[in-house]
């Protein structure tokens, strides 16, 4: 039987969890990547093929899901600050152009990985499950939440079978950006920032769940449906009280009133008008840091059977990643 799986986003950050995950389930994966050259590491994988291509190119994108039987479209743009325009043509009209190439192929079954962040401004008293409204307030989140409809549209006008996953915040081994960097890489360097009291509630998602959420929807995930693949939320003084045993930190918190912080953030914004370089608390990280995500797993369990670790085995992992070098390949990522 044809197992062959057409993967975007798979060099990337989930990418290096997903691509074990699905050579030890024995699918096989044809992956597309802007830079064959830069990812030795995928020479380990006997069953994965790369094809050099970007998501805005519909002509790379049809040929090369040509043979395949199913789609995880994991790829797009994720940072903080940038052009507005670009998420738009990454995220957004990359999605259309890899749904439309998905269809034209005949492809059995699609997952599209969007991101719960595409909700933006929730309610505090609230309980974010896969109904509850998107409201989008920066760039990402915005192109992400147009992708997602693009997919969903595909799917109830054209008949693409198409399951939505949105992961929490990623964090693991392998990755250096966002909340690896707010809560492993920073405080491990001597900077915790605790913003007011650190009562805010984050959504973190372990990557190596995200992986197996995928595979899950991929098996048992209903077209046309959501699900949250994130892990059970917890507050910033409790998820960096959790780091700090982990790593054995002496390190004080810097506590700072909320203010402070988007003050600070819209300063260092004024300097990278100057300098085009992304700021080091870039002012749209406010939008996550600055809200109360209490994240609902609680349909992805009852229907695809999802079960993430807790955080403090997942920090623990993160924290051993880290105190070993940050090397580029784990032993448990062997196939």
């Amino acid at each position: 039987m044809n197992s062959l799986i057409f993967v975007t986003g798979g060099t990337g950050f989930l990418g290096r969890h997903l691509l074990p995950a699905l050579c030890r389930s024995g699918y096989r994966a044809r992956v597309l990547t802007r830079y064959p050259e830069q990812h030795p590491w995928l020479a380990r994988y006997a069953n994965v093929e790369t094809v050099a291509g970007d998501l805005r190119d519909r002509q790379i994108l049809q040929k090369a899901l040509i043979g395949c039987r199913y789609l995880i479209h994991a790829g797009g743009l994720f940072r903080f600050w940038g052009d507005p325009r670009e998420f738009d043509e990454i995220n957004a009209l990359g999605t259309e152009n890899i749904m439309n190439a998905a269809l034209e192929a005949g492809i059995e079954r699609a997952i599209h990985v969007s991101s719960v962040a595409v909700i933006g401004q929730p309610d505090p008293k609230d309980i974010i499950d896969e109904a509850y409204p998107p409201n989008p307030v920066e760039p990402y989140q915005h192109s992400k939440l147009r992708a997602e409809k693009i997919s969903l549209r595909i799917f109830s006008e054209q008949g693409l079978p198409v399951v939505v996953i949105r992961p929490g915040a990623f964090y693991g081994p392998m990755g250096e950006y966002a909340f690896n960097r707010l809560f492993f890489k920073d405080p491990m360097r001597g900077i915790i920032m605790q913003l007011d009291g650190g009562r805010y509630i984050i959504f973190p998602a372990y990557v190596g769940d995200v992986a197996q959420g995928i595979l899950l929807a991929l098996e048992k995930g209903r077209p046309g449906e959501i699900y949250n693949i994130s892990g059970d939320w917890i507050a910033h003084r409790d998820a960096f009280s959790v780091v700090i045993r982990e790593a054995k930190l002496w390190y004080p918190r810097l506590r700072f009133p909320g203010w402070v912080g988007i003050r600070f953030s819209q300063l260092l914004e004024a300097i990278s008008q100057i300098t085009r370089q992304e700021p080091f608390y870039p002012l749209n990280m406010q939008s996550y840091v600055y809200n109360d995500w209490r994240v609902s797993n609680e349909k992805a369990r009852r229907e695809l059977g999802f079960n993430p670790i807790s955080f403090e085995e997942g920090a623990r992992r993160t924290v051993a990643w880290y105190r070993a070098g940050k090397p580029d390949h784990l032993e448990e990522l062997e196939c």
